[in-house]
C-alpha cells in the first residue's frame, strides 16, 4: 500500500487538517461551488468532463477521488470543486435535488445555484463515511459506508413540533458491536439540514440561547455543534424511529447543518415490523 494512498485515506476520514471533513474545504466565495483556496490552479485545466466520465466509471470511489486530490493542486482542486458534487449528485440525486431545491413562499432564497449549505465536501463524505462514537467507554471508529440510506421520514422524527416546516434527511444507524456493552449494539447515524442557516431549528436553539458544545466538533465538516437533548429539543419519536429506547440516544447538530449521533439499540422480536417508512428515502449503493 503506498504512503500517497494511505495519506489520502487519512485526509477522507478527517485524521488530518486537510481531510474532506475540514473546515477548509467548506464552500468558498463567489468563484463557483466550493472554490478552492489556492488561486490560479485551476487555469486552463479543459478535461473536467474527462474526469467527471473516469470516476463515474468506477462510481466515483471516495478513496480513489482522495488519492487523485493528493497528487497535484490542481487535481486536488478539481476535485475540490467538481468532483465531490459528482459523487453526491450520483449517489442520491433525489436527496440533492430536496436539498438544492427552491425555499419556500415567505423563507427567503437558499444558496446560490450549485452551492449547498456547509459544502459538497462535507455532504459527499456524510454519504460515504460513518463517524462512529468517540464517547463511548470502547471508542468506535469510524469506517466507509458501502449503502447508506437517508430518509426525510427519519427526519421528521428528529424535528420538534415548532419546527415540523424544515426538511431534515437522517440516514438508518449503522450498527456496532461494542465489548463490554452488555450484548447492546450501538447505532451511529447521520444526516443533514437544507438550509439550516434559516431553519427553525437553528430559531429555536438561538432563542434558547443553546450553547455550543465544548468538546464536540462535527465530523464532516469541523464545525462547533450544538447537544440537542442538552437543549431539550429532541422529540419523543427519534429513539423510537432509530429502534431506540427513551433516554439513551446522543443528537447533535453543528452550526453548517449537519447532524451525527449514536443510539443503543433495543433488541426486536421476529414479530417487529419494518418500522421504517417508505417513498421518500433517498439511498445510495456503492459497490
Amino acid at each position: 500500500m503506498s504512503e500517497g494512498w494511505v495519506r489520502s485515506t487519512r485526509q477522507f476520514r478527517g485524521e488530518s487538517s486537510g481531510g474532506i471533513g475540514s473546515a477548509g474545504y467548506r464552500d468558498g466565495g463567489s468563484g463557483g461551488i466550493a472554490s478552492p483556496r489556492y488561486s490560479g490552479v485551476n487555469t486552463g485545466i479543459l478535461d473536467e468532463q474527462v474526469l467527471s466520465l473516469v470516476f463515474r466509471s468506477i462510481n466515483f470511489d471516495p478513496q480513489a477521488l482522495c488519492t487523485a486530490a493528493s497528487v497535484s493542486r490542481r487535481l486536488r482542486a478539481v476535485t475540490e470543486r467538481v468532483l465531490w458534487r459528482e459523487l453526491c449528485i450520483s449517489r442520491a440525486p433525489r436527496m440533492v435535488a430536496a436539498l438544492t431545491a427552491a425555499s419556500g413562499a415567505g423563507r427567503g432564497v437558499g444558496p446560490p445555484p450549485g452551492r449547498i449549505g456547509g459544502g459538497w465536501p462535507a455532504l459527499a463524505k456524510m454519504l460515504s463515511f460513518c463517524c462512529g462514537a468517540a464517547a463511548t467507554t470502547v471508542p468506535v471508529p469510524g469506517h466507509i459506508t458501502k449503502v447508506s440510506r437517508f430518509s426525510k421520514t427519519s427526519g421528521r422524527s428528529f424535528l420538534p413540533r415548532r419546527c415540523r416546516g424544515d426538511l431534515l434527511y437522517v440516514s438508518d444507524p449503522c450498527e456496532h458491536a461494542v465489548p463490554g456493552a452488555d450484548d447492546d449494539d450501538l447505532g451511529a447515524y447521520r444526516g443533514v439540514f437544507r438550509w439550516f442557516m434559516r431553519s427553525r431549528t437553528r430559531a429555536c436553539l438561538l432563542g434558547r440561547q443553546a450553547a455550543l458544545d465544548p468538546r464536540v466538533r462535527c465530523p464532516y465538516c469541523g464545525a462547533r455543534v450544538w447537544n440537542m437533548v442538552v437543549a431539550r429539543l429532541v422529540p419523543r419519536g427519534a429513539a423510537r424511529r432509530m429502534g431506540s429506547d427513551e433516554g439513551r440516544l446522543e443528537y447533535y447538530v453543528c452550526v453548517s447543518g449537519h447532524v451525527h449521533g449514536t443510539c443503543w439499540l433495543a433488541h426486536l422480536t421476529s414479530s417487529d415490523g419494518d418500522h421504517h417508512a417508505h417513498g421518500d428515502e433517498d439511498g445510495h449503493a456503492a459497490p
